[in-house]
């Protein structure tokens, strides 16, 4: 029996595949994609080998994709090992002068060196930088409003400036920036701890990025959570505002930050499942999307 058929028939479904990524290719060539790693993903052996195999992908197949990260479970194992109490006001971390040293111990010095370290198992692509360096991300303190009242949390920024000119440079350079969400201080000698979803966002806008990508450890945004688990799949941002009150508070500095992206320049904005192998890949290049993708109002009735 000749061998012909059968291998035929093996090859085909993996060239359609390829073929398959054709337009998405050709659509995102040169483009900068701005990626949040967070969530099961940074923690999952299996999984962060993936990320960083999809990464590299991106790097290859022509995007200039942008690594920015957070790590607050690695940030709250260390605050315990150094015996210092988590605690957690407005969904945000209180981040004393004790804990803002740990903070940026575990961001810069483990979670950032352990990405660009699996990043660079594929060549000397990542280089890792925190947003104090280059002035790449400023900040003031941040008070949230609790009950009327404004609440102090110590060392967490809220973002007043964005520098790019660190990160065009690497990218330009062929490299892949690996951002830790530390902040310079505008008005003090300090630094302060951003929300990871919320720098994101600020870089994405700022680079005129035509992506913004949010790991999660859910499918996406649900149509009627908890009644129902279907997926919104596509959104506007007036859609998304209107939505904003019900979400749960994990969810809301990610869906603030993918409106603040395509209120501002950035085209598509995704929130993704973190837990599915390559599902950044599968977002990318296939028709079959995952997740839950935010658009700028004025493309409503066109095609994305």
């Amino acid at each position: 029996m000749s061998h012909g058929p059968t291998r035929k028939h093996t090859a085909l479904p993996k060239a359609q595949i390829l073929i398959e990524a054709l337009p998405w290719l050709t659509r995102h060539n040169g483009k900068t994609v701005v990626v949040k790693f967070g969530g099961n993903a940074m923690i999952d052996e299996e999984l962060k080998a993936a990320f960083a195999q999809d990464i590299v992908f991106l790097h290859h197949a022509g995007l200039k994709p942008v690594v920015v990260h957070g790590g607050g479970p690695q940030i709250s194992a260390a605050l315990d090992r150094h015996g210092i109490v988590s605690e957690f006001k407005a969904g945000l971390r209180v981040t004393t002068e004790d804990a803002m040293d740990v903070v940026r111990m575990v961001l810069a010095g483990q979670v950032q060196r352990e990405l660009v370290g699996l990043l660079n198992q594929h060549g000397p692509l990542a280089v890792g930088l925190t947003g104090e360096d280059a002035h790449t991300i400023t900040a003031t303190k941040h008070q949230p409003e609790i009950d009327g009242e404004l609440v102090d949390i110590g060392r967490v920024g809220e973002i007043t400036e964005i520098d790019t000119g660190a990160i065009e440079a690497l990218l330009a350079d062929g490299r892949i920036p690996v951002v830790s969400s530390i902040a310079r201080s505008q008005d003090d000698g300090h630094v302060y701890n951003v929300n990871a979803d919320t720098a994101a966002a600020a870089l994405a806008a700022a680079l005129g990025a035509e992506t913004l990508m949010v790991l999660t450890d859910v499918e996406g945004l649900y149509e009627d959570w908890p009644h129902s688990d279907e997926v919104i799949s596509r959104l506007t941002a007036s859609e998304l505002e209107k939505l904003l009150p019900e979400l749960a508070s994990g969810m809301v500095p990610k869906m603030e930050g993918c409106l603040h992206a395509v209120r501002n320049g950035v085209t598509t904005a995704r929130v993704i499942d973190g837990r599915v192998q390559h599902s950044i890949l599968l977002e990318i290049f296939t028709d079959e999307g995952i997740g839950t993708m935010v658009v700028p109002d004025e493309e409503e009735g066109e095609a994305v």
